[in-house]
């Protein structure tokens, strides 16, 4: 089997203009207006809203890995990071700390260029123990062996690529960062996609290069856009998307080096990640909106944090059980909160009772 990677100059991708020229336009259209809308909102409400879409991208970039992170800890580490003030911050982990570390330098230095130790730097918080699971690998320098993509039982593997052998992988990686840092001639977004191919294509780690492939894209966007404030998720996008991913990804990598279904895949997704934002706003709408009904109503701690992480969509259906477990308090203080509630008007019974009594914002 050739790869994309065993033939001469594999770098010099070759796309269709013509197919992509229409699409390319109209998603660049799409996110300038996209960035108008997000950047006319008051500072509280863009920190809201780049709060919740930041936290989404990294707790999405690492489910496509299989690794589940916590939403609130994420949250917690960014708007800590950032200075954004919110209710109910928790403890953080040193891996979440680390992800979060590498997400924040990818977008809020996009401008800055990248360089080997850059990236090296972005790997060794991914495995802060040199550890990835239970196998010791090469954390912050290129990988030293084979690296291959597979799926299925053991003994039962499918091989779906192979990627350069690691006495290739230096000379790759110096030539894909001249190229990000260098290159002023392709367009911004259409070179985030190339960029996102090319990373995974030559597959420099041990592991994390999932992870590091989108937050290199996340950056090139945020070149696009000459601006720090990420507004949508295109980890979130994509996970949607896994499957279809995965296969056009397979399918270019196996490929001749045309690689125009990979960008006119990457520029639908972006597209649908775009279109995500509508929902961010208009639940930083309704957040801003309940807050200001109740400015002059009194809250403790409790309330403000579980009212707040109903809006930001951390759990499914409000318990008296839910609210003990998340607030740490007792069965009968989490009952007291949330009756107080129902008292002034903000939460109620919804209309299934018994063993499923549940609450629910008025608004």
């Amino acid at each position: 089997m050739r790869y994309i990677h065993d033939h001469e100059n594999w770098w010099q991708f070759r796309y269709d203009s013509g197919r992509i020229v229409n699409e390319l336009g109209r998603v660049r259209a799409k996110q300038g207006q996209v960035m108008g809308r997000m950047l006319s909102l008051g500072f509280v409400s863009q920190d809201e809203a780049m709060l919740s879409n930041m936290s989404l991208e990294l707790v999405r970039s690492s489910e496509i890995e299989g690794e589940i992170l916590n939403l609130e800890e994420v949250r917690s580490s960014i708007a800590r990071r950032l200075g954004i003030e919110t209710a109910g911050l928790v403890p953080v982990s040193r891996y979440v700390e680390g992800v979060v570390e590498m997400q924040l330098d990818a977008t809020q230095n996009y401008d800055k260029p990248l360089t080997h130790d850059r990236l090296f730097g972005w790997h060794n918080v991914l495995f802060p123990t040199g550890m990835s699971g239970l196998y010791r690998i090469d954390v912050g320098k290129y990988r030293s062996g084979v690296m291959q993509v597979v799926s299925g039982a053991m003994g039962k593997e499918k091989v779906h690529y192979q990627a350069p052998s690691p006495e290739r992988v230096p000379a790759e990686m110096e030539r894909f960062i001249a190229w990000v840092n260098n290159d002023e001639e392709t367009d911004a977004v259409l070179k985030a996609a190339i960029a996102h191919l090319w990373f995974v294509s030559i597959h420099p780690f041990d592991d994390g290069n999932g992870r590091i492939t989108r937050a290199l894209t996340d950056m090139l966007l945020a070149r696009s856009e000459n601006c720090s404030k990420r507004f949508y998720s295109i980890s979130a996008a994509i996970r949607v998307l896994q499957k279809e991913y995965y296969e056009v990804l397979e399918r270019t990598q196996r490929g001749d080096g045309d690689i125009t279904e990979w960008i006119l895949w990457f520029l639908s997704c972006f597209e649908k990640a775009l279109d995500s934002t509508e929902e961010t706003l208009s639940s930083v709408k309704r957040k801003a909106e309940f807050w200001e009904r109740h400015r002059d109503v009194s809250f403790n701690e409790r309330q403000r944090k579980l009212l707040n992480m109903q809006f930001d969509g951390f759990f499914g259906k409000l318990t008296s059980s839910k609210w003990a477990k998340i607030a740490k308090c007792s069965s009968d203080t989490a009952l007291n909160d949330i009756n107080d509630l129902i008292a002034k008007g903000v939460l109620r019974k919804a209309d299934e009772g018994g063993r499923s009594t549940n609450y629910i914002l008025v608004e």
